[in-house]
C-alpha cells in the first residue's frame, strides 16, 4: 500500500470531529497536548504577572503598591500557580503529546482519561484564576499551614477553593501518571525492550510512579483539613488530641518528592536532547536510568528536610539530614553521564543547547545550596528567610524551566511542522541569563541578612532596601526575556516557514511520522532493534508510512494499536480504542460541581453531582467491550492477536492496578495519620477508646471471605461457561457485611468529639466508599453478563471486578482492623 493511500484510510478513522465540537469531543493525545500546553503556558503567563507585581510589591520601603489581604492572595496564588497548575502539568503535557510518537505506538493507553484530565485541569484552573480575580483567592501560602488555614484564622471561604480546587485539579495529574505509565509498560513498537526505551520514557515512567505515590498524601491532608473546616472534625486542633505538625507530614510527604517530579522530566529532556545536540548517544544509559530510580526512592525519605525547626529529635534530624544530602550522588551521575555525552561528541551550538548549559551553571549553583540547608545548623539559620525562596526559584527555574524551554525548541519542529525562522530567542536567552541571577542571587543575599519570607512590606533601615529594588528590577527583565520566548516560539509556530521531517536528524521515532504528526500517529506499529531506530534503518519512516509494519491496513475500520509484553515488547494482543466523545468533558464538569459545591456548603448539590459522575462513569464504562468472541485477529506480517477484550488482562486491569496504587498510599498515609496522632499529638489518649465487640469483627472476616471468594467462583464460572449469578451475590452480600461492619464504628465514636474519633470517621468512611465501589461494580458486571458483553473468552471486566474487591476486602481488613486494635489491646 502507498503511503498516501494509507492515510487516505486511516484519516477517517481517528480524525477529530469538525469544529468547535471536535475541541471538546476529541480523545486524540496530539490535540489534547497541544490544548495542554496552550493551557499550561497561560498558566506560566499569569503565575509571572503574579511574581511581578510581587516584585513591584517590595521594590521600595513601605511600598503602598497593594495592601496585606491582595499581597497575601498574590503570594499564595503566584506558588499555587507555578507549583501545581503550571510546572506538573507542562511536563505532562509535553509527555501526552510526544510519548506514542516517541514508543512508535497510536495514542496513550485510555485516551478518554487523557480528555476528562484535561478539561479538569482546564475547569480547575479558571476556578482559581476567576477566585484570585474576585478577591476569595487562597491567602495562607501555598502549602496552606494549619492553624491560620483553619476556621479560626482563615473563617472566609479562600482555604476551601484552595483544598477542594487543588484536589479536583490532581485527578489531572493522577489520570496522566496512570495513562503514562500503562502506556510504557504495554503500548510501544515491537522489539523495543525496556532496555531499549528511549530515555524519556524511562523518566516519565519512574515521575508517573512518584506521582502516584506522592500526590495522595497531600489529597489525604486537603480532604481531613477541608473536614475539620466543615464539620469541626478536629485532626489538627491540639485541644480536641490532633496536631497540626499532621499537615506538615502529609504535605511534605508530597511537597519535596514534588521538587523531583518537576526535576525528572527536565532531566529527560536534557538526556534526549543533549546527545543530539553532540551528535552523539548519551553516556551511561543504564547508570542514568539507575540514578533516576535512586533520586525518585530517596526522594520519599526526604521530607522532614522542610521540617528542621520544629521540634524534630536529633536523631531524626541527623537522619533526614544525610538523606538530603544522599541525593547528590544520583544527581551528580546525571551530571557527569551529561558532561561525558559532550566530551565525546561534537556539540553545535544551537538554541536548545543555549538553554541547556544555561541550565548547568544555574542547578549546579542551586544544587549547592541545596547541599547547604540539608545542614541542621545553616537550616535552623536560613529557615523562612529569602534564602530558601532564592535557592527554591534556582532549582525550579533553572533546573526545570530552562530545560523545558530547550524541549520546546528542540521539538518546535514536530509540535508545529515548521522550522525556526525569527531569532528572538537568542535575545530572550541572555535577558533571562541576566535578569534570573540578578534577581536571585540577590535574593540568597537578602536571606543571609535576616528577610523572611512572606512579608509584604521592606522596612526602611532594614538594610534590604537596596537589594530587593535591584532584584525588582533584574525581575522586570526576566519578565521580559520569557515575554519574549513565549513570542517567538508562538510567532515561528504560526508564521515561519514548513521544515524537513527531521532537522536534527535524531534517532528516536518521534521524527519517523509527517511533521506536525497525523492524527493516528504512525501509519504503523514498527519493528525497532535499538535506541536508535532511525540511525539504524534511515528507511524506517518511509516503511512506517507505506503499512509494513504491524497494523498497516485498517481493514476492521476502528482505532487499533498493538499491546506488546511489558519486559522483551513482543506482541500480544491488539487494542481497540474508542471513538470521539463528549462524555469525558461532561464528566469533568460534573466532577467539579461535586467538589465545589461544599466551598458554598451546598451539600445536597454535591451529592446530585456525585449521582452524576457515578452514571457517566457507568456510560463511560458500558461503551467498552464487545458483544461478540472475535478470535485471533490478523495483526499484519503475518501474525495473529486476540483483542484486548479478549485477554485476562486487559488494559483496563492494568489502569485500575495503579489507580489502586494511589488509592493504596492515600490509605497508608491515613493509617500514618493514625499512628502518628496516637503517639505524639496532645490529649492521647481519649478518655474513651472503641471497645471491640463480637458482631464487628464476625461481620468483617465473614463479609471478606464471602466477597473475595465468591467472586473468585463467579470468575471461574464465566470461564467453565457456568453461572456467575450464585458467586456473584455472594460477593454483593459479602460486601455489605464489610459496610455492616464499618457501621459498628460509627456507632461507637462521635465524628467530632476528638481527633481519635474523628480519625476513625475516615478510616470507616473509606472502607464503606470503597465496599460501595466494589458493590457497585459487581452489579455492572451483572448487567454486562445480562447484555452479552461476557462469555467464556470475554471475561476480562470479571478481572477487573475481582481486583477492585481484594482491595476492598484488604482495606476492610486492615482499616477496620487498626481501629479495633487498641481497645482489644486495653
Amino acid at each position: 500500500m502507498t503511503a498516501l493511500r494509507l492515510h487516505k484510510a486511516l484519516y477517517p478513522i481517528w480524525r477529530n470531529d469538525p469544529g468547535w465540537k471536535g475541541v471538546l469531543t476529541t480523545v486524540n493525545n496530539n490535540t489534547i497536548g497541544n490544548m495542554f500546553i496552550i493551557g499550561a503556558t497561560g498558566m506560566f503567563l499569569a503565575g509571572g504577572i503574579l511574581a511581578m507585581l510581587i516584585r513591584a510589591q517590595l521594590a521600595s520601603p513601605r511600598s503602598a503598591f497593594m495592601g496585606p489581604e491582595i499581597y497575601n492572595q498574590i503570594f499564595t496564588m503566584h506558588g499555587t500557580i507555578m507549583m501545581f497548575l503550571f510546572a506538573i502539568p507542562f511536563f505532562e503535557a509535553l509527555t501526552v503529546f510526544l510519548l506514542p510518537g516517541m514508543l512508535g505506538t497510536r495514542d496513550l493507553a485510555f485516551p478518554r482519561l487523557s480528555s476528562y484530565g484535561f478539561w479538569c485541569y482546564m475547569i480547575g484552573s479558571t476556578i482559581m484564576i476567576v477566585a484570585l480575580l474576585a478577591g476569595v483567592a487562597p491567602d495562607g501560602g501555598w502549602f496552606m499551614y494549619p492553624p491560620l488555614s483553619s476556621t479560626a484564622f482563615s473563617s472566609g471561604i479562600n482555604a476551601d477553593i484552595w483544598l477542594l480546587g487543588i484536589s479536583f485539579i490532581e485527578i489531572s495529574a493522577i489520570g496522566a501518571a496512570i495513562e503514562v505509565v500503562v502506556t510504557v509498560l504495554r503500548y510501544r513498537a515491537v522489539g523495543m525492550s525496556l532496555d531499549k526505551l528511549p530515555i524519556f520514557a524511562w523518566y516519565m515512567l519512574v515521575v508517573a510512579v512518584m506521582i502516584l505515590t506522592a500526590f495522595p498524601p497531600m489529597i489525604l491532608g486537603s480532604l481531613i483539613l477541608e473536614l475539620e473546616r466543615a464539620f469541626d472534625m478536629p485532626f489538627f486542633q491540639a485541644e480536641h488530641g490532633g496536631d497540626s505538625l499532621l499537615w506538615q507530614h502529609l504535605f511534605w510527604l508530597f511537597g519535596h518528592p514534588e521538587v523531583y517530579i518537576i526535576f525528572l522530566p527536565a532531566a529527560g529532556v536534557i538526556s534526549m536532547v543533549l546527545p543530539v545536540m553532540a551528535r552523539t548517544t548519551l553516556l551511561g544509559y543504564g547508570w542514568v536510568v539507575a540514578a533516576a530510580i535512586s533520586l525518585a526512592v530517596l526522594s520519599f525519605g526526604l521530607w522532614v528536610h522542610h521540617m528542621f525547626t520544629t521540634g524534630i529529635p536529633h536523631m531524626g534530624l541527623a537522619f533526614f539530614s544525610a538523606v538530603s544530602t544522599l541525593v547528590a550522588v544520583p544527581t551528580g551521575v546525571q551530571i557527569f553521564a551529561w558532561i561525558g555525552t559532550l566530551w565525546k561528541g561534537r556539540p553545535e551550538m544551537h538554541l536548545p543547547m543555549l538553554w541547556i548549559l544555561g541550565f548547568f551553571v544555574t542547578f549546579v549553583m542551586g544544587g549547592l545550596t541545596g547541599v547547604m540547608v540539608a545542614m541542621v545548623p545553616f537550616d535552623w539559620q536560613a529557615h523562612d528567610s529569602y534564602f530558601i525562596v532564592a535557592h527554591l526559584h534556582y532549582v525550579l527555574i533553572g533546573g526545570y524551566v530552562f530545560p523545558m524551554i530547550a524541549g520546546i525548541y528542540y521539538w518546535l519542529p514536530v509540535l508545529t511542522g515548521r522550522k525556526r525562522f525569527f531569532r528572538m530567542g537568542e535575545v530572550a536567552f541572555w535577558l533571562v541569563m541576566a535578569g534570573f541571577h540578578g534577581t536571585f542571587l540577590l535574593l540568597h543575599w537578602a536571606g543571609l541578612l535576616g528577610m523572611r519570607r512572606r512579608i509584604d512590606v521592606v522596612e526602611a533601615g532594614s538594610g534590604w532596601e537596596l537589594i530587593n529594588l535591584l532584584a525588582s528590577i533584574s525581575g522586570f527583565v526576566l519578565a521580559i526575556g520569557f515575554g519574549l520566548v513565549i513570542l517567538d516560539v508562538a510567532v515561528n509556530a504560526f508564521v515561519a516557514v514548513r521544515g524537513r521531517r527531521n532537522p536534527w536528524n535524531a534517532g528516536t521515532l518521534e521524527w519517523a511520522t509527517p511533521i506536525p504528526g497525523p492524527a493516528y500517529n504512525v501509519a504503523s506499529i514498527p519493528v525497532v532493534n535499538s535506541r536508535y531506530p532511525l540511525h539504524d534503518n534511515p528507511d524506517l519512516p518511509v516503511q512506517i508510512a507505506r503499512g509494513e509494519g504491524f497494523l498497516g491496513e485498517p481493514v476492521r475500520n476502528r482505532r487499533e494499536t498493538l499491546a506488546v509484553s511489558v519486559a522483551r515488547g513482543e506482541p500480544e494482543f491488539i487494542s481497540v480504542f474508542p471513538n470521539n466523545t463528549i462524555v469525558p468533558f461532561v464528566m469533568a464538569v460534573v466532577t467539579s460541581v461535586m467538589f465545589m459545591a461544599p466551598v458554598f456548603k451546598w451539600y445536597s448539590l454535591m451529592f446530585i453531582a456525585a449521582g452524576g459522575v457515578t452514571v457517566l462513569a457507568l456510560v463511560w464504562a458500558w461503551a467498552n467491550g464487545s458483544r461478540r468472541d472475535e478470535g485471533l485477529l490478523d495483526a499484519g506480517r503475518g501474525v495473529f492477536l486476540p483483542p484486548h477484550t479478549e485477554v485476562a488482562y486487559p488494559p483496563g486491569w492494568w489502569g485500575s492496578l495503579f489507580l489502586l496504587l494511589a488509592d493504596s498510599v492515600l490509605f497508608g498515609s491515613l493509617l500514618f495519620g493514625y499512628a502518628f496522632l496516637w503517639t505524639v499529638a496532645p490529649n492521647w489518649p481519649p478518655p474513651r477508646i472503641l471497645q471491640t465487640g463480637i458482631p464487628g469483627p464476625v461481620l468483617a472476616l465473614a463479609g471478606a471471605a464471602l466477597a473475595s471468594g465468591g467472586i473468585r467462583l463467579a470468575d471461574r464460572a464465566i470461564r467453565a461457561q457456568g453461572q456467575p449469578w450464585p458467586g456473584l451475590l455472594a460477593s454483593l452480600a459479602g460486601l455489605a457485611a464489610l459496610v455492616a461492619a464499618a457501621g459498628t464504628v460509627f456507632a461507637g465514636t462521635t465524628y467530632n468529639a476528638h481527633a481519635y474519633d474523628a480519625t476513625l470517621w475516615v478510616i470507616a468512611g473509606y472502607v464503606v466508599f470503597h465496599a460501595g465501589i466494589a458493590g457497585l461494580m459487581v452489579l455492572f458486571l451483572l448487567g454486562r453478563i445480562g447484555a452479552g458483553y461476557i462469555s467464556s473468552r470475554r471475561f476480562g471486566d470479571a478481572r477487573v471486578v475481582r481486583l477492585w474487591i481484594d482491595y476492598a476486602v484488604l482495606a476492610a481488613l486492615i482499616g477496620l482492623g487498626g481501629a479495633w486494635l487498641p481497645g482489644v489491646l486495653s
